[in-house]
C-alpha cells in the first residue's frame, strides 16, 4: 500500500501548477539566502574614491590596473576590484590581445623595430627603438626621415656600448635590416632571431611599447619636425622609465619606485609629458 501511495504522490507532483512551482522556488531561494554568511566590504574613504576618479580623468588611457598600481605606490592598500568599482564607466574600444611570450630568458633578449609618425607638414618620420625585455627598459631610440641600413647599424652600436649587448636580438623581416645590419649584429656577438612573415605578435614587447607610445602620447600631440618629436619622446621615455607602472613588472616601473606610506604626508600630483600624465607622490605638509 505505501508503494502505491508514493507513486500517487509522484504523479501528483508532475501536475503541479506553475504558481505552486514558483512559490516553492522562491521559498528555496529564501532559505539559501539565509544560510549565506554576511560579508561586508571594507570601507573606502571619500578621499580615496575622489583620488581614483581624479587619476582616471586627468590621465589618458588609465584603467583600473594602472590606477591600482599607482595607489599601491602611495601606500593605499585596496584591491583592484575596489578601484574598478569606483571608476566612472566609459565607452571605449576593447584593448588589443597579446600572445603569451617566453620570459625565461628575458634578461638576455632585446627587440628592435621601426614605427612611423606623421608631422604637421605631412612628412613621415621613422622612429627606431631598442627595447630590453628585462624590466621593459628602452635602451636607445632615434628619429630620422631617411632610414638606411648604415644608419640602423650605427644605432645598434650606440645602443650597446662596452660589451653591453644581449645574447639575442629579436627583429622582423623588414628590408631595412640588410647585409650591413646583419654584419654589425654578428660583430657585436649577438644572435639574431627573425620572426615569421607578417607575425608581429612574435615580437610582442616591442609591439606593445609602440602601442603605448601612440596611446599615451603621440595620438594627442601634433608633431612639427624631427627635433620636436625627439624632445617629446625623450620626455615620454623619462616618464615611462621612472613613473609608469607596468602589469608585467608587478605594477612597478622599469626603474623601481619605493612605496610611500601615508605617514609621509599628503598626495601631490606632478604633471608629466606636458600634463598628459601625472606622477603621484607624498609630500610632507
Amino acid at each position: 500500500m505505501p508503494f502505491f501511495l508514493h507513486i500517487a504522490t509522484f504523479v501528483h507532483s508532475l501536475f503541479k501548477s506553475h504558481r505552486q512551482l514558483t512559490l516553492e522556488n522562491l521559498a528555496l531561494r529564501q532559505q539559501l539566502a539565509m544560510l549565506k554568511p554576511l560579508v561586508k566590504r571594507p570601507h573606502v574613504d571619500k578621499e580615496i574614491r575622489k583620488l581614483i576618479r581624479q587619476m582616471q580623468s586627468t590621465n589618458i588611457g588609465w584603467g583600473a590596473p594602472r590606477i591600482h598600481g599607482e595607489l599601491l605606490k602611495l601606500g593605499i592598500d585596496i584591491s583592484q576590484a575596489t578601484v574598478s568599482k569606483y571608476m566612472v564607466r566609459q565607452q571605449k574600444p576593447p584593448s588589443q590581445t597579446w600572445r603569451t611570450f617566453l620570459e625565461k630568458h628575458a634578461n638576455c633578449i632585446a627587440g628592435i623595430d621601426f614605427f612611423t609618425v606623421p608631422t604637421a607638414t605631412f612628412r613621415i618620420l621613422y622612429v627606431f627603438i631598442v627595447l630590453s625585455h628585462d624590466r621593459r627598459h628602452i635602451v636607445h631610440f632615434n628619429v630620422t626621415a631617411l632610414p638606411t641600413a648604415r644608419w640602423t647599424a650605427q644605432q645598434l652600436v650606440e645602443a650597446f656600448p662596452f660589451d653591453s649587448a644581449p645574447c639575442y636580438l629579436l627583429r622582423d623581416r623588414d628590408a631595412i635590416y640588410g647585409e650591413k645590419v646583419r654584419q654589425r649584429i654578428k660583430s657585436l656577438g649577438i644572435e639574431e632571431v627573425v620572426t615569421a612573415p607578417r607575425s608581429p605578435w612574435q615580437n610582442p614587447f616591442v609591439e606593445r611599447i609602440i602601442g603605448s607610445i601612440r596611446r599615451d602620447c603621440l595620438d594627442h600631440i601634433i608633431v612639427l619636425n624631427e627635433r620636436h618629436l625627439r624632445r617629446i619622446l625623450f620626455e615620454y621615455f623619462n616618464y615611462y622609465h621612472t613613473c609608469r607602472t607596468h602589469l608585467s613588472l608587478n605594477k612597478d616601473s622599469p626603474e623601481p619606485r619605493a612605496i610611500e606610506p601615508p605617514e609621509l604626508g599628503t598626495i601631490v600630483a606632478f604633471p608629466r609629458v606636458g600634463g598628459l600624465h601625472h606622477r603621484y607622490a607624498r609630500i610632507a605638509a
